[in-house]
Formats: structure tokens, C-alpha cells, sequence
């Protein structure tokens, strides 16, 4: 059995091994495949019978280009750059990587929001530049320095990432709200369920961890903002569509909104003309929430037991059948 890799370099630069999936056939690894230039993909899936990719669009076009392939497998949670409706009507099984990157996801969402708090980085290396050797007192900080406890997070998606964001943001001493249409008992323990508008209004800090579906997209955006607090401060690490980012912009800008800390943004790589690289206070990280090593084993382990259910004769993660 053949088995491809489109685009293995993020999942595995160098520091994992795919010896698992060698053990089940005749495995090529690329590093990158072209996303837009479809003959490049056909010829690299080749005669593969089970393809893997990360963000290597399969569309209708490839599947009925390369016969051979009866399994299709991500190396991420997220499944849209593959037919997967067609991949159904022919046959063949779409797999995902459901849970991997909770820990590490939420971790950074914290991450973010303590550096704006704290501005960590800056002041390190103005001590490192020599300020704080020369400076006239015995401390000097260049931001307001942001007490968390006893503030309000309100966190819109409250499925496995958003309630550990909300547990360490509790055990910080935060109070937390959490907006989602499915509330469960896990849930209720860590926060107050509200609906939308409630938590717009009384939070200090917003956090997105919901999916980018249709009624998501866009949910900040400039009437949303206007229902916030002055001075809120929001994070994204989940999708960059969830925001309209000439809003954000234009209320970094106007100091409506006091600070941003995104990891995501609505094209990537980002573009220079992103009104959000010239706003205020915005922090943007290259989409490495959940890149840990310790994340991408265990999307690793997951791709080798999804091929193995496979061979076996009995799918799992099975996201289109």
C-alpha cells in the first residue's frame, strides 16, 4: 500500500519520526505541496491509496484524477480543504485528528493575555538594551501593568478548549462567563452560561473558542464591539474569520477595545496590507497554539491509528459517512 504525505513539514520538521506510518506501506513525505496548483497535487498523490494532508486542498478535480486513492486522512482537526461530501459519493472515508491540542491551546490563549498584561517581552529586552541600568529609579515600566483577578472572562465557545482556557483563567482568580449553544454539566462547573449580549457587556477580557460556521463568522465585528466594555481586551486562537478585522482595527485604534492577542488571522500567512499589523496594542503570533511537540505527537499517533483502522476494515474519526 502507498501511502503520501502532501504537506508533512509543520506536523514534523524534524523533530518527530514517521517510522509508525513506514510500517504500514510505501511511504513519500513532502514537505510543502503547492495550494493552488492542482497538477502538482495529482502528480504527487500519484497511485497513493491513502493521502494525507494538512492544508493541501483536495477538491472534486483531484479526487477523480487519482483513482487509487480510497482514504484521506488530516493532520489537524479541521476538514475543510477536502471534498468531503464527493469524497463520500465515491467511497471514500475523510479522517480527522478530533482531540490533540486542548492542553496546549488553551495554555496559549493565557499566554497571550498575560503578555499584554505584562508585556514581558518588551521589558526584557529594554533591560537587555540597557535602560534599566540606567535608569534613575529602581523599576520603570513602559504599559499599565493589568491585574487579572477579580476581572471577568467571557469565553464564546465553551467546548474542551474553551473550558481550559477558563480553568486556568479561573485559577488566575477570574470569574468566567461562557456563551455556547451546548452547555454541559463540565461546563457549569467552571463558568455561568449567558447568552451573547450578557457577555459582551460584562466582560474584561473575550475569548474566542468557538468553530468558524456560517453564524460565527464575522462575530466580532463593529455592532458586537460596540456592546463590549471600554477597554476590553480580546483574544483569538481559534479561527482569524471569527473577527472582521478592519473593525478590530479601527477600535485598537480609537482605544475601544484596549489591546488585542490573536495567533489567527483570516489569511495566512498573513498579508502586509492586514489592517491589524498597524493597529494598537495587537499582538500577532504565526498560528503556533498548537504546535507543542508534545501536540503534534499525538496528532502523529492519531494519523498511525487511523490508517491502521482503516487497513482493519473499520474507520474511526470518520468525519463524512
Amino acid at each position: 500500500m502507498k501511502i503520501v504525505v502532501l504537506d508533512g513539514y509543520t506536523e514534523n520538521p524534524g523533530d518527530l519520526s514517521w517510522g509508525e506510518l513506514e510500517k504500514l506501506g510505501e511511504l513519500k513525505v513532502y514537505d510543502r505541496t503547492s495550494l493552488t496548483d492542482e497538477a502538482e497535487i495529482i502528480e504527487r498523490i500519484g497511485d497513493a491509496e491513502v493521502v494525507f494532508t494538512n492544508k493541501t486542498p483536495i477538491s472534486r478535480h483531484v479526487i477523480d484524477s487519482c483513482p487509487s486513492m480510497k482514504f484521506i486522512s488530516l493532520l489537524a482537526t479541521g476538514y475543510n480543504v477536502v471534498d468531503y461530501t464527493y469524497a463520500a459519493e465515491k467511497g471514500i472515508p475523510v479522517t480527522n485528528v478530533p482531540t490533540y491540542g486542548t492542553d496546549a491551546v488553551g495554555q496559549f490563549a493565557i499566554a497571550l493575555l498575560l503578555e499584554i498584561c505584562h508585556h514581558v517581552a518588551h521589558h526584557s529586552e529594554a533591560v537587555h538594551q540597557g535602560r534599566w541600568e540606567s535608569n534613575a529609579d529602581w523599576c520603570f515600566w513602559d504599559y499599565p501593568l493589568i491585574e487579572l483577578a477579580g476581572k471577568t472572562m467571557g469565553i464564546i465557545g465553551f467546548g474542551r478548549i474553551g473550558q481550559k482556557t477558563g480553568t486556568i483563567a479561573k485559577a488566575i482568580g477570574m470569574k468566567i462567563l461562557a456563551y455556547d449553544n451546548h452547555q454541559n454539566e463540565t461546563g457549569k462547573a467552571i463558568a455561568e452560561y449567558v447568552d451573547l449580549d450578557t457577555l459582551l457587556a460584562n466582560s474584561d477580557v473575550i475569548a474566542l473558542h468557538c468553530p468558524l460556521f456560517p453564524d460565527t463568522e464575522g462575530i466580532i465585528n463593529r455592532d458586537t464591539i460596540a456592546k463590549m466594555k471600554d477597554g476590553v481586551i480580546i483574544l483569538n486562537n481559534s479561527r482569524g474569520p471569527l473577527v472582521v478585522e478592519q473593525d478590530l482595527a479601527d477600535a485598537l485604534n480609537s482605544g475601544k477595545v484596549y489591546a488585542a492577542g490573536l495567533d489567527v488571522v483570516s489569511s495566512e500567512p498573513i498579508r502586509g496590507d492586514n489592517p491589524l499589523l498597524k493597529a494598537k496594542n495587537c499582538i500577532i503570533t504565526p498560528h503556533i497554539s498548537w504546535a507543542p511537540k508534545e501536540s503534534r505527537q499525538r496528532i502523529m499517533d492519531c494519523a498511525v491509528d487511523n490508517v491502521k483502522a482503516y487497513i482493519a476494515g473499520k474507520p474511526i474519526n470518520v468525519v463524512n459517512m
